[in-house]
């Protein structure tokens, strides 16, 4: 009689179980998320935080490109680490401190960044817990827009400029560059300017350009840049590469 009664119960389960809701309700939490301000004069706050199992906290702070985004993290669990996001992602980072050693960054874009603090999976999983200090700091002038009236703004959006430029936006597929939709914040005269790069599935890739130069990227790969003529090719180690001509940058 008892196995029977099993049988049945394991049938019941599998008939009134609407399939992907045990996977759907083992699904974390989407972080906590705690926005960051400075008080007057400063440029640089800390926190006294704690992260339990799989309770990832995400603490928001609003920038600008050119400026510098620092961060500092002290855990008392050894397991507690931290990303930084870049504006808009959810969840891919363009910083991993997964050594605890701390961030400082040139950022490429304006909004709103992520620093979003998490236990490793194993300590996660086995319910640890761990209290931290956080410090962060954004500092460095900001490399404001130029206004409409000195550059107009392509309408519905807030860039200057829109094209198509040749990249390989997929370092795992196809090798060949292909046409990907990109616009252009100009921020001076002088081929200051951050180019946003649609990367299809795979988000976006925003390249802050001073003086013509590319110094930041919201990409965790290292970048480096070559000429062919007046093309600027953006690589970086996965793969990635973008060919941003300057006319786009400079608007000439």
């Amino acid at each position: 009689m008892k196995s029977l009664s099993a049988v049945a119960l394991v049938a019941t389960c599998l008939i009134g179980t609407p399939p992907g809701v045990a996977s759907a309700s083992a699904q974390p939490a989407p972080p906590r998320q705690e926005r960051v301000t400075f008080a007057a004069g400063t440029s640089s706050t800390t926190i006294k935080g704690q992260v339990k199992g799989d309770g990832d906290v995400d603490y928001v702070v609003r920038a600008a490109a050119g400026q510098t985004l620092t961060v500092t993290l002290k855990p008392s669990n050894a397991s507690t680490y931290f990303n930084v996001l870049p504006p808009g992602s959810e969840n891919v980072a363009m910083y991993a401190a997964q050594t605890g050693a701390p961030y400082s960054g040139m950022l490429p874009a304006d909004g709103e960044y992520k620093v979003r603090v998490y236990l490793m999976r194993n300590a996660a999983r086995r319910g640890g817990a761990s209290t931290y200090t956080l410090t962060i700091g954004v500092t460095g002038k900001a490399l404001a827009p130029l206004p409409a009236k000195q550059d107009a703004v392509v309408a519905g959006t807030h860039f200057h400029a829109t094209a198509q430029i040749q990249c390989v936006a997929m370092p795992y597929g196809d090798k060949a560059p292909k046409p990907c939709e990109a616009g252009v914040v100009r921020r001076g005269t002088d081929g200051t300017a951050t180019v946003e790069i649609s990367l299809g599935d795979a988000g976006k890739r925003r390249i802050l350009f001073v003086q013509g130069k590319p110094v930041a990227s919201d990409a965790m790969d290292k970048m480096t840049a070559t000429r062919k003529g007046d093309v600027t090719i953006v690589t970086f180690e996965s793969g990635e590469s973008h060919q941003i001509p300057d006319p786009f940058v400079t608007g000439g």
